[in-house]
């Protein structure tokens, strides 16, 4: 379960995930990054966000999804984490913020492969759709090879 009543909404390989809203700072567009050496691969690079050094993470190779159509450039979603570091998740698209009741939330799926059930917390049901809700937490924690 989350802590928040909204979730903001993004979409991955026609998925639909959710963060809370009250983690997110800002969704901006793709920006140019500067690649990190020995960093692990779904660490796309470095951004510069209005002089703060802000880490992009690409969701889709964090949770071991397929690659991203090389013709379609990703989202920004610019989160702050409980240790004030902030990240950058890129998305495929952003989605809506949406009111959630937490008398809908169920454990993760048991259909998720291994690395996504370890950063999915678990999902909210909707009248039209599965939402699986992203432990930020750990999608931000990746290691260096």
């Amino acid at each position: 379960m989350i802590e928040d009543d909204q979730i903001c909404t993004f979409y991955l390989d026609d998925q639909v995930f959710g963060i809370e809203v009250k983690s997110v700072q800002e969704v901006i567009r793709y920006q140019k990054m500067t690649e990190v050496p020995l960093a692990d691969n779904s660490v796309c690079g470095l951004i510069n966000l209005r002089g703060q050094i802000v880490t992009a993470i690409d969701l889709r190779m964090r949770l071991g999804l397929p690659n991203r159509d090389s013709d379609k450039l990703p989202m920004n979603i610019i989160v702050r984490g409980d240790s004030g570091t902030t990240t950058s998740f890129l998305v495929d698209s952003i989605g809506e913020v949406e009111m959630i009741d937490p008398h809908n939330f169920e454990r993760t799926p048991g259909t998720l492969n291994a690395i996504a059930s370890e950063i999915i917390r678990g999902a909210y049901k909707t009248d039209d759709e599965l939402i699986l809700i992203l432990d930020r937490e750990r999608a931000m924690n990746v290691s260096v090879n």
